[in-house]
């Protein structure tokens, strides 16, 4: 198995491996690598001038196999100032996710720039998290983890760094939105309250706006889920690197007893 997430197979189409896996399903990807791979898509569409992805959403159409997956983007609504642009996953034909995300040109706000918030402890200060013990996958030891408050085997909100131990595409150096994509998806893993062998709160989307592209290795989540009475629920997130808040990520979560699962 190759040390990575995904091998290029030529075309825009890429194999996962084992990497990828999640804990919900068996053969099924935990949606950070994939969230990651649409945002390497959006990424790469040639930019008529400085600018910035500010606000990517991923829709999550499908499960994602861990298998071969074939991707196609392009950009949706040019502009001078503001453009759309769109990318999708299909595998076996089928498709399987979509990202949406406006790039907006930049310009030289530092004069007015204002603060982002307040910083995390740092990632050397964190300690390793576990896991619950039904939750498996090789998309979790893929990530190093180390929690600033509470954990994600404790239940509640909490606050962890993730840093990968392995490249989104083998033979390529993650960019930084693509380090920080293979961490927010898990905002709902992070802050959940619920025993994952009786409870689903799994996520359809995920929604992320940006301020400014994150530095290094280290992706912070300060996270917290809320349930609401009818099933649904959202996980929000304040997203850091080593040098404060870049964004924030949010996520709609259905929320359902396992033995009523089947729609």
């Amino acid at each position: 198995m190759a040390d990575a997430f995904y091998v290029p197979l030529g075309d825009e189409r890429y194999a996962a491996t084992e990497h990828t896996s999640g804990p919900w399903a068996p053969g099924a990807q935990h949606f950070g690598p994939p969230s990651a791979l649409l945002v390497r898509g959006l990424e790469r569409l040639e930019a008529p001038h400085p600018s910035l992805i500010a606000r990517v959403t991923v829709d999550i159409l499908g499960p994602a196999p861990v298998a071969e997956l074939a991707q196609r983007s392009w950009v949706e609504r040019p502009g001078r100032s503001v453009e759309l642009l769109r990318s999708e996953l299909s595998a076996g034909g089928k498709l399987v996710a979509r990202a949406t995300a406006w790039r907006i040109a930049t310009s030289d706000t530092s004069a007015v720039a204002t603060d982002a918030g307040p910083l995390l402890p740092s990632a050397d200060a964190g300690t390793e998290t576990a896991f619950p013990e039904d939750w498996t996958g090789g998309y979790l030891n893929a990530v190093e983890w180390r929690a600033v408050r509470g954990g994600i085997s404790a239940p509640g909100p909490a606050a962890v760094w993730g840093r990968q131990r392995v490249p989104l595409v083998d033979g390529e150096e993650p960019t930084g939105l693509q380090r920080l994509f293979a961490i927010a998806d898990s905002g709902n893993g992070v802050s959940h309250f619920l025993p994952g062998r009786e409870w689903l709160f799994i996520n359809s989307e995920l929604t992320v706006h940006l301020r400014r592209v994150p530095e290094g290795e280290w992706i912070g989540l300060d996270a917290v889920s809320l349930v609401g009475p009818h099933g649904v629920g959202t996980a929000t997130s304040t997203l850091h690197d080593d040098s404060g808040p870049v964004g924030t990520g949010a996520q709609a979560l259905l929320i359902r007893p396992r033995q009523a699962e089947g729609g």
